[in-house]
């Protein structure tokens, strides 16, 4: 795999962060700041859109459905090219020039094993992490090592690989796949434990985003706690970090303690909750400064939440308009048409501000050029407002560094299109200060 027995941990990733040969000290202190490789590891069909770019009647929808589509040979070759070309050394160099210190990378277990009946391209990822992680030591960057994608899927969504049904401690095969599971983080904590990456692994995740609102919250606490005895008996001496599962972050008062190194990872966005993604912009900023910043103050403190915490994706998106973000062909919420044939979660009246028929995603999957300077002013200062929330706690990764579509957000946009600050280090966004409303509740752009 083109690895040697020697290398060089004397960079850092910018002038502001110490070398990775040397501690990063506290996170509490010196929060990470860095970004989400998203789709391409584990792909994800807004990201990627052309690779589903399929009839309908195909349904197509997942990594799964995709490869069973192509067929062995055909699915190894597209997606060879895509992993060679998706993220390049490059992309690495790129986002330490943001100023970021941070990479997240997410992957899924079939880059190590895979099981009877899963149609996965096997361990031909794995040499692309590899490759990564390489560069990102080249560059000074520290690395989170995120696993997207567990055995009989974690939470259904299509960046799990299989979008549908949980048959991860759920179901008949619930005990099987937990164990999988464990035995695939047997094999990774093993790798990743040798000397060469004692210093580039900062944080090592468990499983992203549990449903726990659809498993047993006490099954994924239990099967928490033998994953962590696991990877630490194996010698991972990075952060272990574990998904909040969507139950609310005081739930996790009193939870888990008593385990060194383990941290808390959280997921804010409004754009997947119907009572959110319908706030005027002057709104989404309020709520970012206040709701958020109060989210993370009580979660880092263990007399009002579990303690360690980190905020491992975050967006300016303020709509769900983007294609395929929903599942593929499912419509969104923003006008009305997210048919996700669960009643207690589809939406199917318009929720944009005006509530009417004047929702629309025309203006909102338009290319960051056509931006106004009201709009560009409006998602300057929710990604600051975000930053300085999520910077009360660990600190923050954006999703993502890049799509395959330039209309769709990623941080790269952001930076093009002058609506991230050019430095992420440097900025100061005051939450004392009065919120413009950004020219109309209508949400022009």
């Amino acid at each position: 795999m083109g690895l040697n027995s020697k290398w060089d941990d004397s960079k850092s990733a910018n002038g502001n962060t110490v070398p990775l040969s040397k501690a990063w000290g506290s996170y509490a202190k010196t929060p990470a700041r860095g970004v989400n490789l998203g789709g391409w590891l584990s792909l994800e069909p807004f990201i990627t859109p052309s690779l589903f770019n399929y009839d309908s009647k195909l349904g197509i929808i997942d990594e799964w459905t995709l490869v069973t589509h192509l067929g062995p040979a055909t699915a190894k070759s597209t997606l060879e090219k895509h992993y060679a070309t998706f993220v390049t050394e490059q992309t690495f160099i790129d986002i330490a020039d943001a100023g970021l210190d941070h990479v997240r990378i997410p992957f899924s277990y079939w880059a190590a094993a895979t099981y009877a009946g899963d149609p996965y391209v096997a361990r031909v990822s794995w040499r692309y992490l590899l490759r990564g992680i390489e560069w990102a030591r080249k560059h000074g960057l520290r690395v989170k090592l995120d696993v997207h994608g567990l055995p009989g899927s974690q939470n259904g969504w299509n960046h799990s690989g299989r979008q549908g049904v949980i048959g991860w401690l759920n179901g008949a095969s619930g005990a099987t796949n937990a164990q999988r599971s464990l035995d695939f983080h047997n094999q990774l904590s093993q790798f990743f434990a040798q000397p060469r990456y004692k210093n580039i692994i900062a944080f090592y995740g468990l499983a992203n985003e549990p449903k726990m609102t659809s498993l047993n919250p006490e099954d994924v606490v239990a099967w928490t706690e033998k994953a962590y005895a696991l990877v630490r008996g194996n010698g991972i001496t990075a952060y272990v970090v574990f998904g909040d599962g969507f139950m609310g972050l005081a739930n996790w008062k009193g939870k888990l303690q008593g385990l060194d190194g383990l941290v808390l990872d959280v997921h804010q966005y409004v754009i997947f909750n119907a009572g959110q993604i319908g706030f005027s912009h002057a709104e989404k900023v309020g709520y970012a400064c206040k709701g958020w910043t109060e989210q993370a103050e009580e979660s880092m403190s263990t007399s009002t939440g579990y303690g360690p915490t980190m905020f491992a994706e975050w967006s300016q998106a303020d709509t769900d308009c983007a294609k395929n973000l929903n599942n593929v062909g499912m419509g969104n919420r923003w006008t009305g048409t997210y048919n996700s044939g669960d009643t207690q979660t589809q939406v199917l009246t318009p929720i944009c501000p005006t509530t009417n028929s004047a929702c629309s995603c025309t203006e909102a999957n338009a290319a960051g050029s056509s931006y106004s300077a009201d709009y560009k002013k409006f998602l300057l200062m929710f990604a600051e407002a975000q930053m300085t929330s999520f910077e009360k706690g660990w600190g923050w990764f954006y999703w993502t560094w890049v799509t395959e579509d330039a209309t769709q957000w990623s941080y790269k946009l952001g930076l093009e299109a002058g609506i991230l600050p050019a430095k992420a280090y440097k900025r100061d966004f005051d939450c004392t200060q009065t919120i413009p409303d950004f020219g109309s509740l209508s949400e022009t752009y």
